[in-house]
């Protein structure tokens, strides 16, 4: 999602193998070894009990209120021209982890959060590529009283069970364009299903954060903001909404994995623009940062 995974989780004796996320199945016929630990990990995966994990950063008032763990998980649908963390695409790419090491590592930070009223932000990656690993994380951590965020775009919103958002203190939601053709633009997907999930929340009352990132060329025409905003703005229980300038800090990772980068020579939007686009959402009755 929006944060800057820098730092790798670590994990237990185990072979990481191919995950089944739509990149293909497990081809190694050399193997049949391998074949059966995928199977098995990809049973746990779907049971909850591990996650292909990518990394984790400790963070202060970035990923939500206080200093937070953050998770990152790999696997994401989107393919988002503005991505910076193209090498979550992947679940396969990640780490299976035990979510009783990740709980390990979460306890020795109890102190912090509640000295700083942080706790834990769950990202991407898309998180609700393995919901049921957040379902679990997240009612253990409520069971000890650590504030809990799903960050997300939304597009897999279905996926999240009503049991899930019972433990989610507060979803970050990006809300990456308000036009469908121009979010179908930005990550190749459809805006629809964020919407529902957006609406959904509403009717739970779940806090929400909205993120947009401002890219000139891409997201900022007037009536593209115009859209997102009176989407927001329909949603009684966002808080905020943030409106993060682009910026080509992503760019290395692309070209590292070889994938051709399409915002190249995209310069960040100047103070005027983002002025602009932070009046018309203040225009709908929202709180913008």
């Amino acid at each position: 999602m929006l944060g800057m995974p820098n730092a790798a989780f670590p994990s237990k004796e185990c072979a990481v193998v191919a995950l089944d996320s739509g990149d293909g199945p497990v081809t190694d016929a050399a193997a049949p070894d391998a074949t059966a630990a995928h199977h098995a990990e990809m049973a746990a995966i779907r049971a909850g009990t591990v996650a292909s994990l990518h990394s984790w950063e400790l963070v202060t008032a970035v990923d939500g209120p206080g200093t937070r763990l953050t998770l990152f998980l790999s696997g994401c649908l989107l393919r988002c021209q503005y991505c910076h963390n193209p090498d979550t695409w992947k679940m396969r790419d990640g780490t299976v982890t035990d979510i009783e090491e990740i709980l390990t590592r979460i306890r020795r930070y109890e102190g912090v959060f509640t000295a700083t009223k942080g706790g834990v932000t769950v990202s991407g990656g898309e998180p609700l590529m393995q919901p049921a690993f957040v379902k679990r994380l997240f009612a253990e951590l409520h069971g000890r009283g650590i504030h809990t965020t799903l960050d997300t775009s939304g597009y897999l919103g279905a996926s999240a069970s009503d049991a899930l958002l019972d433990n989610v203190d507060l979803v970050l939601l990006d809300v990456k364009s308000g036009l469908p053709g121009t979010y179908r633009e930005v990550t190749g997907r459809e805006l629809a299903p964020t919407i529902a999930f957006g609406d959904r929340l509403a009717e739970r009352g779940i806090a929400v954060w909205v993120r947009f990132v401002l890219v000139p060329g891409l997201t900022d025409a007037v009536d593209n903001v115009e859209a997102v905003a009176e989407i927001v703005a329909r949603w009684p229980n966002v808080e905020r909404v943030e409106v993060l300038p682009f910026h080509q800090m992503g760019e290395d990772k692309w070209n590292r994995l070889s994938i051709p980068y399409p915002l190249h020579g995209v310069t960040p939007p100047d103070a005027a623009l983002q002025d602009r686009v932070r009046g018309q959402f203040r225009a709908h009755g929202l709180t913008v940062f």
